[in-house]
């Protein structure tokens, strides 16, 4: 598995101009920018403001000197790291579980919240409101369930959760592919992005 790039978060605040504040006059110049001004003046024949705009730039010019990535390091948060599969599926581990190891070919119970990319809800096995789940129980086979999830599932422990952004080419390619809600309205809802990745929070139960 190779590591997918760090995501970065944008700023959700858009940025406001400041208002504008009432001129104030300059503070006197320290006696060593004063005494450095005039040094520059006497050996370069240059004005004091042009000797305090030279120091500035000189400073501009050491920060720019910092290397990229260390710039990067101190300005950037820490960002969420995901893995990426074979299979273009990006995960990440959110609990990591204590039960057993969920392989190809088991039986497996798990709980999901489906949405998609950009954060919209799809479809829960879990009321939001009442807190009632309804698990689903499947095989992991890419004749019963789609290919993306159970490769997100293959490697859990039970009790473990994963949250995943999982293509549309190893998404829902057939109609037959599980998981998909019961009920018409939820399906037609799930189905009707199947061309999009869709983000899946998985909880896996049990191993049967």
């Amino acid at each position: 598995m190779e590591s997918a790039p760090h995501v970065k978060f944008p700023n959700p605040f858009p940025c406001a101009s400041p208002s504008p504040s009432p001129r104030r006059p300059h503070p006197p110049e320290p006696k060593a920018t004063r005494s450095t001004c005039r040094g520059l003046r006497a050996v370069c024949g240059v004005s004091g403001r042009r000797a305090v705009s030279g120091m500035a730039l000189l400073g501009a010019a050491n920060l720019l000197a910092v290397p990229m990535a260390a710039q990067a390091a101190m300005l950037e948060p820490d960002v969420i790291r995901y893995r990426k599969l074979d299979s273009g599926v990006k995960l990440e581990d959110v609990v990591d579980g204590e039960g057993p190891v969920a392989r190809e070919g088991d039986l497996v119970q798990f709980n999901y919240v489906c949405r998609r990319a950009n954060g919209y809800f799809v479809h829960s096995t879990v009321n939001q409101f009442s807190g009632e789940s309804k698990p689903v129980t499947l095989r992991l086979d890419v004749q019963e369930m789609i290919r993306g999830l159970k490769d997100v599932i293959i490697g859990m422990k039970a009790g473990g959760k994963r949250r995943a952004l999982i293509p549309p080419e190893v998404g829902y390619i057939e109609e037959s592919l599980q998981p998909v809600p019961e009920e018409f309205g939820p399906r037609r809802s799930l189905l009707s992005h199947a061309k999009e990745p869709l983000v899946f929070e998985v909880q896996l139960l049990k191993v049967l």
